[in-house]
């Protein structure tokens, strides 16, 4: 194919335009502070496309003086080539990533998929008294995804060196990073723990160590995912 050398150097082109608008617009600080996700959609959907097809440009034209006069088509005609495959690649690439997530969700994303759990303990400040009844205690697993109630385990609520401690798991129904566990008991402030954990949640056999709150209280955790234990 004669015209293959422009089509390679469109793509090439592209690809550099598009990060190099990037770095670009980073070292100039482009965008505005107190509206970060305006300013990000501008600039991977208009500002960096529109450097890539700068680029794709550039780079068929440069393919072309390369090629001389053994060049096959027009400038116009080559790019457009070019243009196709990076489009191409895009859409492959998306439905690659798009197969995965879904393949490897959790399961409300993908019904067949094991049900993963946030497994927890909250060690409470010390003086702090044990909810009586189910009644009492409320637990809501908050994503930026959605929301999940959480189970209480009341076999599993003990006392740790005159700390009381409680016990239960949420489902992990999303794939997500940003996560929060709410924990409510009657007659006590409202407590709200933050879950390091990533997005993906791998299983582990122990939870991790405690973690201060700001009220006093502790929190630890583990992912668990059925018939990994």
């Amino acid at each position: 194919m004669k015209n293959s050398l422009q089509v390679a150097g469109g793509v090439v082109g592209a690809v550099v335009g598009f990060i190099a608008t990037l770095l670009i617009l980073e070292l100039v600080g482009f965008g505005n502070r107190a509206d970060p996700i305006t300013s990000g959609i501008l600039v991977l959907l208009v500002l960096a496309p529109l450097g890539a097809i700068a680029g794709l440009v550039l780079g068929t034209t440069l393919a072309r003086r390369l090629r001389g006069g053994e060049n096959t088509g027009t400038l116009f005609r080559n790019s457009l080539k070019a243009l196709g495959v990076v489009v191409g690649f895009c859409i492959a690439a998306g439905t690659a990533y798009y197969v995965y997530a879904v393949t490897t969700a959790t399961p409300w994303l993908n019904p067949n998929a094991a049900n993963p759990l946030l497994v927890f303990e909250v060690r409470l400040p010390a003086g702090t008294a044990l909810p009586n009844s189910v009644r009492d205690i409320a637990i809501e697993l908050q994503t930026d995804i959605n929301r999940m109630p959480g189970e209480p385990r009341f076999n599993q609520f003990r006392n740790d060196g005159g700390r009381p401690v409680i016990a239960g798991d949420v489902e992990l129904a999303f794939r997500t990073s940003h996560r929060q566990l709410e924990v409510k008991i009657d007659g006590q402030p409202d407590r709200l723990y933050r879950i390091a954990l990533s997005a993906k949640a791998p299983h582990a056999s122990e939870p991790g160590p405690w973690q201060p709150n700001i009220d006093g209280s502790e929190i630890r955790y583990r992912a668990k995912w059925p018939g990994q234990d």
